[in-house]
């Protein structure tokens, strides 16, 4: 008899697994539910990557199969959605599919961005199937100095906006 070492988790790993592919069971219908052969309905979610780089953000992500007009990129409210969708490309003429793993439909992304992004200075390029979207991000902003004149005496504030009040009130004085 060997002794094997237990390990919590592979164990937690393979559950992991086991519950995936349940879900997956669950939301694959089968093509006879949907009404024309090898239809396939799963929800189509494309890969993105979000870098940060120096100056900006750059999302990347994979849209195989699709071209400029099927895909829509918006920004409002310091929120971008990236939404499209797949088309199938197969014919619906008695064609006998073995197996449909290829997923078609409408999606939709959105990611939260920094506040002070200039929607205007957004821009997008997409080539051999993977969009790419810049986002420069917004300027720092920077410590303001506040005169005030206190009994006739000037005394100069500094800070940034993000200072509170109690943190700026200890401030040099100036002629």
């Amino acid at each position: 008899m060997s002794i094997i070492r237990w390990e919590p988790l592979r164990e937690l790993s393979s559950l992991q697994s086991e519950v995936n592919r349940l879900f997956n069971s669950v939301s694959d219908l089968p093509a006879a539910a949907s009404g024309t052969a090898g239809a396939n309905l799963r929800r189509w979610m494309p890969a993105m990557d979000l870098i940060e780089k120096e100056d900006s953000f750059v999302l990347r992500a994979d849209l195989p199969g699709m071209k400029e007009e099927d895909l829509s990129i918006e920004f409002e409210d310091n929120v971008l959605t990236l939404s499209g969708e797949r088309k199938s490309e197969s014919e619906e003429s008695g064609e006998g599919f073995h197996r449909v793993e290829r997923a078609f439909g409408s999606f939709s992304r959105t990611l939260t961005l920094p506040k002070g992004i200039d929607p205007e200075s957004i821009s997008a390029e997409f080539e051999n199937g993977v969009l790419e979207v810049r986002i420069p991000k917004p300027e720092e902003r920077k410590p303001r100095r506040i005169s005030i004149s206190v009994g006739g005496e000037s005394q100069t504030i500094e800070g940034s906006e993000s200072a509170s009040p109690a943190a700026s009130a200890g401030g040099e004085a100036s002629s």
